[in-house]
């Protein structure tokens, strides 16, 4: 993605829509750049086309969670693809870093990845990644797979990583999300896993969501924005995670 491209998505971020004749004037570039741009974005599952312009998709769907702070989460996901290793069997959780995280992942060929989350499961479809997709109840909303099926799938497959996105993170409450089910997937992996990474934006640091994934004792790495609150990054620091910082 350019930066014209990126542009564009966060600008819809902030309008909902926005029209062709206003990127052309804002952006000064042609008509067919900007249409260019736009069939762009909506290859990649960004937006929608409208007539004379776009929209961002449902607020509902991972697609539109990954415009928001496109860049930020796009420079995590490349800091975490930067800790796998070939022949790796890992396991990514939902959330939109880690959407990214899977897009980083297209050109691997000798890798497996586990997952509970559909949306990733197609983002690798036209890759040579093994792709082990959980079964269970599907949640329409955050496209996972969850339940006692999914569990149960996690305990007959090994892994050595586990990547998870989060509601929540703080040196008090650990590791949280709002959705007990999602937090019962999670913290399944995190038990059967030799190193876990948590791939999240700073403005969920310091919050607390309602079910418990983990305490800070089963985290490895955090990787987040320079955002951060240092009072918080010494209390993860002093916990024994690795803190990295990434920089869009």
């Amino acid at each position: 993605m350019n930066e014209r491209q990126r542009t564009i998505l966060s600008r819809l971020a902030e309008q909902k829509e926005i029209r062709v004749k206003h990127l052309i004037q804002t952006l000064g570039v042609s008509g067919v750049t900007v249409r260019q741009d736009l069939e762009y974005l909506q290859s990649q599952g960004f937006i929608e086309r409208t007539h004379g312009g776009a929209v961002l998709r449902s607020e509902d769907e991972i697609s539109h969670r990954l415009s928001i702070n496109y860049e930020i989460k796009a420079a995590i996901a490349e800091q975490a693809a930067a800790r796998i290793e070939p022949g790796e069997t890992i396991f990514i959780e939902a959330g939109s870093a880690n959407a990214l995280l899977a897009r980083r992942l297209l050109n691997e060929s000798r890798l497996t990845v586990v997952t509970n989350n559909v949306f990733i499961t197609r983002t690798l479809k036209n890759s040579e990644v093994n792709v082990v997709l959980l079964g269970g109840i599907f949640q329409h909303q955050s496209e996972c797979v969850v339940g006692r099926l999914a569990v149960r799938g996690l305990e007959l497959i090994n892994f050595s990583k586990t990547f998870l996105g989060v509601d929540g993170i703080s040196p008090e409450t650990g590791v949280t999300c709002s959705d007990m089910l999602r937090a019962d997937v999670s913290s399944r992996a995190v038990s059967k896993s030799e190193k876990v990474f948590i791939l999240t934006d700073s403005s969920k640091i310091g919050r607390t969501a309602m079910s418990q994934v983990c305490t800070l004792d089963h985290v490895n790495c955090l990787i987040t924005d320079s955002a951060i609150p240092p009072r918080a990054k010494d209390a993860f620091e002093e916990a024994g995670i690795q803190v990295v910082i990434s920089n869009p």
